[in-house]
């Protein structure tokens, strides 16, 4: 072989490495979005690789404490910045020592609970429960939806909670800081068209 025929088999070698190793990351990469469904009303939204109950959260959970979480869930008009709707929710796991089981309840005026579930079904449990309002919205408009999640403390609740639920201005103020002991986890979607998205029929237990 000659030099300029190793050369050009060494580039085609690397290339093709790269490009191997290029596919898990890419299919990792789509993992990480939102999976998107609609009831004819609402946005419903799933997320099998986000994991929340691990690291300081799962730890607190383990010495007896209990964590809570805010959530929202924003539709946009537009490539996330123009919002159309945003849903807000307060999430609250605790753990069972000796069954080594979770349980979740979410306030509100729609509230709703379970229990006795693995970490897992916990956490896909919170996401395919939350939902975002599209009426009023054009079925063939493009739209975007952003998912987020943050752990909040006793100071965070007190400030944010009222009479009326979580205050939407202050929980999208808050969501944007970052301290050193906050944690967070984000998800987005789109561009979608309503008339493009499978159809579900809502039949939640817990």
């Amino acid at each position: 072989m000659t030099a300029l025929g190793a050369r050009h088999a060494g580039i085609s070698r690397r290339r093709w490495l790269l490009a191997s190793l290029g596919i898990p990351l890419f299919r990792a990469r789509a993992a990480e979005t939102l999976q998107v469904s609609f009831d004819g009303d609402n946005l419903h939204v799933a997320a099998p690789g986000l994991h929340f109950l691990t690291g300081k959260p799962l730890e607190r959970l383990r010495d007896a404490d209990t964590v809570d979480f805010l959530s929202q869930l924003t539709l946009y008009s537009d490539e996330y910045v123009t919002v159309f709707r945003r849903t807000p929710e307060r999430i609250i796991v605790s753990y069972d020592l000796w069954e080594e089981k979770f349980a979740v309840s979410i306030p509100g005026a729609a509230a709703r609970s379970t229990s006795h579930l693995g970490a897992a079904q916990a956490e896909n449990w919170v996401i395919e429960g939350l939902a975002v309002s599209a009426l009023g919205m054009d079925p063939n408009r493009q739209f975007w939806l952003k998912f987020e999640l943050k752990t909040a403390n006793h100071r965070d609740l007190s400030r944010l909670m009222g009479e009326k639920g979580i205050s939407l201005g202050g929980l999208l103020d808050w969501m944007t800081r970052r301290g050193p002991d906050d944690l967070y986890w984000t998800r987005d979607a789109g561009p979608w068209r309503l008339v493009d998205l499978p159809r579900i029929r809502t039949t939640r237990n817990g």
